[in-house]
């Protein structure tokens, strides 16, 4: 799907808390207003606090669909979005990760901190891997990844990486690069779902 109004869905990482920069917030339910007046499904990991929540509680008071993917642990730890959509409990964080790449068909990165950034470099290294071929677009807003996105360049620079895994990832600065993006980028010439099917 190489336009975002062909996409079906969109998975967002983001974090489990709001941070101290309300642009951050501000940028979250900004794009789960866009998604919902876009068409364009949810799919994100079913928190109902921090950027996860917000980004959910807009999307769905926009009229979208959202669908959350949650471990089971923490679904008993009450921090499901339980007014989603959908609601998928899964086992653990490795079936939370795979279910919601099978459910996708392009990748948004909002701020977030570990586990975001380990989802995110997760679903970088199955692209390098030939494990998907979906759009990555990491949404640095007001600078928050710089820091990452200058460790990737020192892998590089070391020898570590190629140029072409800094390209796994497009870095755009707010909502609507991540539109422009996400419209420009190539259709995927296979999805995850195809090759863990």
């Amino acid at each position: 799907m190489s336009k975002l109004a062909e996409s079906r869905t969109l998975c967002v990482y983001c974090g489990s808390r709001v941070g101290h920069d309300p642009r951050h917030r501000a940028a979250a339910a900004e794009l789960g207003c866009a998604l919902a007046a876009r068409g364009v499904t949810l799919v994100f990991g079913g928190g109902r606090v921090g950027l996860m929540g917000v980004l959910a509680d807009a999307c769905l008071a926009a009229g979208g669909t959202v669908v959350g993917i949650i471990p089971r642990h923490l679904h008993a730890a009450e921090v499901a979005h339980t007014g989603v959509t959908e609601l998928l409990v899964v086992a653990n964080m490795h079936m939370r990760k795979r279910l919601m790449a099978e459910r996708s068909d392009a990748v948004a990165v909002l701020p977030g901190a570990l586990g975001t950034l380990d989802e995110t470099m997760e679903m970088a290294t199955w692209k390098q891997l030939g494990l998907h071929d979906l759009p990555i677009v990491v949404v640095d807003v007001a600078g928050y990844w710089s820091p990452l996105l200058r460790l990737v360049d020192h892998a590089v620079r070391e020898g570590y990486a190629d140029e072409r895994h800094r390209r796994l990832l497009t870095v755009v600065g707010t909502v609507d690069g991540l539109f422009a993006a996400l419209a420009a980028a190539p259709a995927p010439r296979f999805a995850f779902r195809d090759r863990w099917a």
